[in-house]
C-alpha cells in the first residue's frame, strides 16, 4: 500500500465516512463524515470531501472496493473502498498560493 490512501467505509453508526491514511498515528488521519447511510456517496461527493481535507485523487486512479472476511476477531464482513491520493496542489494566483 502506498500512502497517502483514501478509504471510504461505513462507520460505527452505519453512516459513510472517508478518511486518509497517512504515516501519522490513526487518530490524526484526516476524516470526513457524510452523515448518511444511503445512498453511497457519489464520485463527485468523494472528490469534494477529499478537497475539503486537502487531498485529490492520483491521476488515473479508480476506487477499488474491498471486503474483509468474518473470522474470530471480525464478527461480520465489512465493505470499504480505497484509492491513492496526494496532497492537493495549491492554486497560484499572482505569485501567491491560495
Amino acid at each position: 500500500m502506498v500512502l497517502p490512501q483514501a478509504r471510504m467505509a461505513t462507520g460505527v453508526y452505519g453512516t459513510w465516512e472517508l478518511y486518509v491514511l497517512t504515516d501519522a498515528p490513526s487518530l490524526d488521519w484526516p476524516e470526513y463524515e457524510f452523515r448518511r447511510v444511503a445512498p453511497v456517496p457519489t464520485l463527485e461527493e468523494r472528490a469534494a470531501a477529499l478537497a475539503t481535507l486537502g487531498y485529490e485523487v492520483v491521476d488515473g486512479a479508480e476506487w477499488e472496493w474491498l471486503e474483509t472476511r468474518p473470522g474470530p476477531e471480525v464478527m461480520a464482513a465489512h465493505l470499504f473502498a480505497a484509492i491513492p491520493v496526494r496532497p492537493a496542489t495549491p492554486t497560484v494566483i499572482g505569485g501567491s498560493a491560495v
